[in-house]
């Protein structure tokens, strides 16, 4: 196998049609569910790749379905290439390197020097000129000649407005349904399931007419039953069924993946999905029964074929003479040609080409980057999350003094849910991908905790009385001149002084909170009944979770005398995507608690004792310390500072002295991308904290907006390299990894993390009216879990607009796939490929970007098709 690249075949998997007959329903729906992502509640916000389920299909093949069938474009229209194009961020050069390799892996209807003159044309020119059109048979050829995409459509799509009925109806049961407010009046034998309790109430259901109420005597009561009665009652197709129910989930994917999300922590995978796919067909055919069967319909609407004639005509060089010599096949052959090209093609080598330019760019900055001279004695190491917002603050900070900064996933390798101090809830402190195995509490004396109980039930009295009488009907007509003063008062401060406000809040809060100080169920005992988790870790555990950690960031020796564990959180007022600016790593909540169970575990002397025996001396006089980064305002918070020895003391000192000159640069750095600032604020810190209170502001940060791409490796290779916040930094020393276990730990977790991440980002701004949230000023948050706009769209499942662009003409994010980059020998890389076959199928499919940086020769090789490869080695002068 050569060391410079490496073939990886791409397999296409074909559904046979006779693959869905007698299939039980679980695997249809379960099928159909892959068009489709969970969606957590948006208390718990965090990455949500949108197209999980497509990874077996090449990035451009999910693209070209998407926009037959769905009308859905998961590229950028053409004006942002140009933009790009104009800023320099795309270099021509690649457009027309990326149009050549791409000819010639096509199997092309006509001789080479005709297609690329067409399609060099195409990607060129946004319009066919209207000369093209001027021969008068253009017409009559084109009449005679027509594509038909073949789309399975829901039958309510093809009658407009009772496709709007439909969903109209939907919405209005899934709020009723899903709703976790906690409100007054909730959805009778919601206890049920959806379809059952839906099925009780839907025939007094006054929005549907008496004939319409009548349809639904003798429907079945069991929602399996109603589904497939639905389906034969509807005449669809044993081979059309999975396509049928992939396209009623994507009608309101937003409440689809909700369904997908509670079927997910209800332990049934498409239990909820055949709840809700049951209820929405039920509701179809009885809305279409009037109209059934739709006689002369058609699953797709023709395309017209007349600008595809012209580019031919008018690029080529082709006669209508010479079109119709042509056989209908060859006709055929060639319209496909160009249409494939125009809508698709020529979109993904415009975005191959600006990933090529901004890779180039990246690779420039680091082989060229200014050589960093390592201190002789570092005083502190910390460890921080590898989001893209950390990298400023690090870089920041070691520019600072003798410090050393390591990047990992922000949960800190700990497979843990949490229970704040006398809290009956828990929340999962782990990725998505991770199920929690442990938990963890805070705990403290019983009496600190009893006053403590009584002031936060005090508190909780009066906001849940204040929720009931704006509920009560008689309540609530006097409550407003009760409050009115006060809540002006509120009102005012906040709009008029928000930083003075801000602060007074806190404090008061604060104050009246008063929560007593607390320590970490660490050591094991009994696992909890309602959870089944047991609580705290073996000491076996706790040495493995430490060693795993420290193992895969290269951190097994020199240690400084102080190493801070850095969880991150943002904070922000009056904002339903608060969770989303908070660590995904830890579910969508900040990483403090994990910081604290880290740091505390690292601490423990039988801990290091263990580590001791496997080769991992950690000193007596090194501390570690539980620190918070404050995404929103840039500064580090101390968590919890045990006894510290006299070297980490003067380490501590060190730092603290350093850290108000980081935080005042990186919030300048910051501060001067966000909008409306004015340029250079006169107090970056003071700017940053007001947005952080003020809760009229729709940026408060730009969260993990421009992310492109993923280191793993040393900080050596990046240390002093201005990355501008966009590249996630994990750190990583093959030498300490002969396994490849850690690499392997890495891309399984941190990194697919970080692709659901930057497709999240992709998608919303790409197809913000599908995938995003719109405009944050205008949504409405629903039920306690989503946002919609207005009160009858879908649950949003993506960012908000103002989260991707600067301005409605200009984009913030660039909507680039995710590059992952390894620093590691090439064997490395073809071990991981090998023994990863999902990671494999994401980079042969074009979901990820993947390169490599060679530790002993520093070659940058990218890694994906041989072909393509070899042509991006031999044109960047790669591996010379």
């Amino acid at each position: 196998m050569s060391k410079s690249a490496m073939s990886l075949e791409r397999t296409v998997v074909m559904l046979n049609e006779d693959d869905t007959q007698g299939r039980p329903l679980a695997d249809l729906v379960k099928e159909a569910a892959k068009a489709i992502a969970p969606l957590w509640p948006i208390s718990s916000f965090i990455a949500r790749h949108p197209w999980m389920g497509l990874e077996g299909e090449l990035f451009a093949d999910a693209a070209d379905r998407w926009q037959q069938v769905y009308g859905i474009d998961l590229y950028p229209p053409m004006t942002v290439f140009y933009t790009a194009l104009e800023k320099g961020e795309i270099d021509p050069v690649f457009v027309e390197r990326r149009l050549q390799s791409w000819l010639d892996k096509q199997s092309l209807p006509v001789p080479r020097h005709e297609a690329e003159r067409l399609c060099r044309s195409l990607l060129w020119n946004d319009t066919v000129p209207e000369e093209a059109f001027s021969l008068p048979e253009m017409a009559q050829l084109a009449e005679g000649t027509q594509l038909r995409p073949m789309a399975v459509q829901p039958i309510s799509k093809r009658l407009d407005q009772i496709a709007k009925r439909l969903d109209q109806q939907m919405i209005k049961w899934c709020k009723l349904f899903y709703d976790e407010s906690g409100g007054t009046w909730t959805l009778p034998q919601r206890e049920q399931g959806f379809y059952q309790a839906w099925r009780q109430l839907v025939v007094t259901d006054p929005s549907l007419s008496k004939d319409e109420r009548k349809r639904f005597s003798g429907w079945p009561h069991d929602k399996h039953e109603a589904l497939n009665y639905a389906l034969e009652k509807l005449g669809i197709r044993d081979e059309d069924v999975v396509a049928y129910l992939e396209a009623h989930l994507l009608a309101l994917p937003g409440w689809a993946g909700m369904a997908v999300w509670r079927s997910h922590r209800a332990g049934d995978e498409v239990g909820g999905l055949i709840d809700y796919l049951a209820v929405r067909l039920s509701l179809e055919w009885v809305l279409t029964a009037p109209h059934l069967p739709l006689h002369g319909e058609e699953n797709g609407e023709r395309r017209d074929v007349l600008p595809l004639l012209a580019a031919w005509f008018y690029w080529t060089g082709m006669t209508p003479e010479d079109w119709r010599r042509l056989r209908t096949n060859e006709q055929q052959a060639r319209l496909a040609f160009a249409d494939r090209f125009w809508r698709i093609d020529r979109h993904h080598l415009w975005l191959e080409a600006w990933e090529d330019t901004d890779e180039a760019k990246l690779k420039e900055a680091v082989s060229t980057r200014h050589r960093v001279s390592e201190p002789e004695q570092v005083a502190a190491q910390l460890l921080f999350c590898i989001d893209v917002r950390s990298e400023p603050f690090r870089r920041h900070l070691e520019a600072a003094g003798p410090f050393e900064t390591y990047g990992c996933a922000g949960f800190f390798g700990l497979p843990i849910q949490t229970r704040v101090l006398d809290s009956e809830d828990v929340h999962p402190s782990c990725p998505a991908i991770v199920d929690p195995r442990h938990e963890i509490r805070e705990v403290a004396p019983p009496e600190e905790v009893e006053p403590y109980r009584f002031r936060r039930d005090m508190f909780r009295f009066v906001s849940k009385t204040f929720k009931k009488m704006k509920q009560h009907v008689l309540a609530g007509l006097l409550l407003p001149e009760m409050s009115g003063p006060w809540l002006g008062l509120h009102t005012l401060a906040r709009s008029a002084a928000p930083a003075w406000a801000g602060q007074v809040i806190r404090y008061t809060k604060k104050s009246v909170e008063q929560k007593p100080k607390t320590t970490l169920s660490l050591h094991y005992h009994e696992g909890d009944e309602t959870t089944g988790l047991p609580i705290g870790l073996t000491k076996e555990e706790q040495v493995e979770y430490v060693k795993q950690l420290l193992v895969t960031i290269g951190l097994t020796s020199s240690f400084a005398p102080l190493v801070v564990v850095c969880g991150h959180g943002s904070e922000t007022t009056n904002n339903p995507y608060a969770s989303a600016l908070d660590c995904g790593a830890c579910g969508g909540v900040a990483g403090a608690f994990n910081a604290r169970v880290f740091a505390a575990l690292a601490n423990l002397p039988s801990v290091r004792a263990e580590l001791a025996k496997e080769g991992i001396v950690i000193p007596d006089e090194t501390v570690f310390v539980a620190a918070e980064h404050i995404t929103t305002v840039d500064e580090l918070r101390w968590l919890e500072v045990p006894p510290l020895s006299e070297a980490a003391q003067q380490s501590f000192d060190r730092l603290k002295q350093a850290l108000h000159d980081v935080s005042r640069q990186a919030n300048a750095e910051r501060m001067m991308k966000l909008p409306h600032v004015g340029g250079k604020p006169r107090d970056p810190v003071a700017e940053a904290q007001r947005r952080a209170v003020d809760w009229s502001e729709i940026r408060p940060e730009w969260g993990l907006a421009g992310n492109t791409a993923f280191f793993i490796g040393r900080r050596a290779l990046t240390k002093g390299v201005h990355l501008d916040g966009r590249v996630f930094l994990h750190s990583y020393d093959w030498r300490d990894d002969p396994t490849g276990e850690a690499l392997a730990r890495i891309i399984a977790g941190p990194a697919t993390v970080g692709q659901w991440i930057n497709l999240q980002y992709y998608a919303s701004t790409v197809a913000p009216h599908y995938y995003g949230s719109g405009d944050k000023t205008t949504q409405t948050v629903t039920g306690g879990i989503g946002v919609m706009q207005g009160n009858g769209s879908d649950l949003l499942a993506g960012l908000p607009w103002q989260s991707v662009v600067s301005s409605d003409r200009e984009l913030f994010h660039f909507p680039l796939r995710l590059l992952v980059i390894i620093e590691a020998p090439s064997y490395y890389i073809e071990r991981l490929l090998n023994e990863n076959s999902e990671f494999r199928r994401k980079v042969e499919n074009g979901w990820l970007r993947l390169s490599s940086i060679d530790p002993n020769s520093g070659a940058w090789m990218k890694w994906g098709d041989t072909h393509s490869l070899s042509v991006w080695s031999r044109e960047m002068g790669i591996g010379k």
